[in-house]
C-alpha cells in the first residue's frame, strides 16, 4: 500500500484568459511567457516544490497543448516523481457522464479520484495565473495550528479595487465571519488570493453536496466558501505581505514584467533562497553587438542585440537590429525588430516580425499596444498605443 500524502496541490490552469486578448488566442493563460525566461505557471509550480509539496494535479481545459508540452514530466521543477509528482488533469469521458469543467469547484470535483488516490490530510487549491513567491508550508502550519477546516490566503488591496476580489471580513484572531464575492460596497480591503487549504475530509463533503445542487454555479468563491461559512465551519485567513499580482489583464502583465527591472526590483526572481524553476529553451548565448545600447533590461539566451534596448524584457532568440529601438516593452521569443523600427510601451508575442521603420506603441506611455504571435507589421506602419493586433498589418 502506498503511503499517504500529508498535502497535495490542485492547480487550476484551464482558464481562457480572455482579458489578455491576442496573447491567449492559441494558448492557456498560465502558458503565457513572463520575465524573459519564464512562463506564468512556473511560479505556483516552483512555490509547490520549494514548500515541500511534491504532488500536484494541473487542471487544464482551454487550449492545453502548449501548456501540457511545457510541463512535460515535471523535471524542471523536480516534480518527476515515481509516486506523486505533477499530473495533467483534463476533462474526460466517463461511463455515466462526460462534461467540460463547469466552474472551479466542479473542476476539482471531477478529479476527486485523483485526490483520493493519495489519501491526503489536506488539499491546497491554487490558481495558475498569479506571479508571487509563497511558502505554502507556513500556510499549512497555520491551518493546522488553528484547527481550521479551510484557510484562505489573503492580501490587503487598495479599497477602491476591493470590489474586484472576494473580500474577507475577519475577527481579531483571523477567523472569518463573512465572505463577500466581488461586493459593490466592500466592508474591508482584505482580498482572497484564490489560494485555499482545506482539510480534505471537509473539502470532499462540500464538493459532493455542491455537485448535487442544481442552482449552484459550481464555484469556490460563490458557493463552496459561503456554504462552509453558513454551516459554521472553522475558517481562517492567512495574511500574505509579499509581492503578488494577478496578471489577468494586459496592463497588469506589463506592470509585472516592469517590476522585475531596476537595481532593487519590486519582485526579485534571482533570489537563490527561493528559486523559480523553468523549462529553459535551447538557445545559444546572447550576442551584443558593437552598436548595441542596453540599459536596465532583462535579456534571455539567444538574443541578438545591435540596436537600443531600454527598460525592457526580452525572451529568448529576440533580434533587435542596428538602428532599432525597444523601450518599456515586453518582447517574447523569436521576435525580430528590424532597422529603424521603434517599439515603445508594448507587449509583443512570439515570432513577430516588425519591419523596417515601423512604429509600435506610443513613446509617452499610456495604453499598451499588443501584437499577437506569428504576425508581421509592415515597413513604415504605425500601431497606436492600446491597439491589439492578431493578424498581419500593413497600415490602414
Amino acid at each position: 500500500m502506498q503511503r499517504k500524502k500529508e498535502c497535495i496541490a490542485m492547480l487550476l490552469a484551464g482558464g481562457q484568459g480572455s482579458r489578455l486578448y491576442a496573447l491567449t488566442n492559441k494558448i492557456a493563460k498560465p502558458a503565457v511567457a513572463f520575465g524573459a525566461k519564464y512562463r506564468i505557471i512556473d511560479f505556483p509550480l516552483s512555490n509547490c516544490i520549494n514548500s515541500g509539496i511534491d504532488t500536484v494535479g494541473v487542471l487544464t481545459q482551454y487550449e492545453p497543448l502548449e501548456l501540457n508540452e511545457y510541463i512535460g514530466n515535471g523535471q524542471p521543477w523536480d516534480l518527476d516523481r515515481t509516486y506523486g509528482g505533477v499530473h495533467i488533469l483534463s476533462p474526460y469521458q466517463a461511463k455515466k457522464k462526460s462534461s467540460w469543467f463547469e466552474g472551479t469547484a466542479n473542476a476539482i470535483y471531477q478529479n476527486m479520484s485523483f485526490m483520493k488516490k493519495y489519501n491526503p490530510q489536506y488539499v491546497l487549491i491554487l490558481s495558475g495565473d498569479h506571479i508571487y513567491k509563497m511558502d505554502y508550508a507556513a500556510m499549512l502550519q497555520a491551518h493546522i495550528e488553528t484547527g481550521a477546516d479551510c484557510t484562505i490566503a489573503a492580501i490587503e488591496v487598495p479599497l477602491k479595487e476591493a470590489s474586484r476580489f472576494g473580500i474577507l471580513n475577519t475577527n481579531a484572531d483571523g477567523s472569518i465571519y463573512e465572505f463577500e464575492e466581488k461586493p459593490k460596497q466592500p466592508k474591508s480591503n482584505l482580498a482572497s488570493m484564490g489560494i485555499y487549504i482545506f482539510t480534505a475530509e471537509k473539502l470532499f463533503k462540500y464538493l459532493e453536496a455542491d455537485e448535487q445542487d442544481p442552482d449552484s454555479e459550481k464555484d469556490f468563491g460563490k458557493n463552496i466558501l459561503p456554504n462552509m461559512l453558513n454551516a459554521g465551519e472553522k475558517m481562517f485567513s492567512y495574511r500574505f505581505t509579499g509581492y503578488w499580482k494577478d496578471v489577468g489583464t494586459i496592463s497588469s502583465l506589463w506592470e509585472a514584467n516592469m517590476d522585475l527591472l531596476g537595481e532593487e526590483p519590486d519582485f526579485d526572481v534571482g533570489n537563490p533562497d527561493w528559486k523559480i524553476h523553468s523549462r529553459s529553451p535551447l538557445a545559444p548565448p546572447e550576442f551584443i553587438g558593437d552598436t548595441a545600447k542596453i540599459g536596465n533590461s532583462m535579456i534571455a539566451l539567444g538574443c541578438e542585440i545591435e540596436g537600443t534596448v531600454e527598460h525592457s524584457v526580452l525572451s529568448s532568440n529576440v533580434v533587435v537590429e542596428e538602428g532599432a529601438v525597444v523601450k518599456d516593452s515586453v518582447l517574447m521569443a523569436g521576435t525580430v525588430v528590424k532597422k529603424g523600427a521603434v517599439v515603445s510601451y508594448a507587449i509583443v508575442d512570439e515570432n513577430v516580425v516588425i519591419e523596417e521603420n515601423a512604429r509600435v506603441g506610443d513613446e509617452v506611455g499610456g495604453s499598451i499596444a499588443v501584437l499577437g504571435r506569428n504576425i508581421t507589421i509592415g515597413a513604415g506602419c504605425k500601431v497606436e498605443g492600446g491597439k491589439i493586433l492578431d493578424k498581419d498589418y500593413k497600415g490602414e
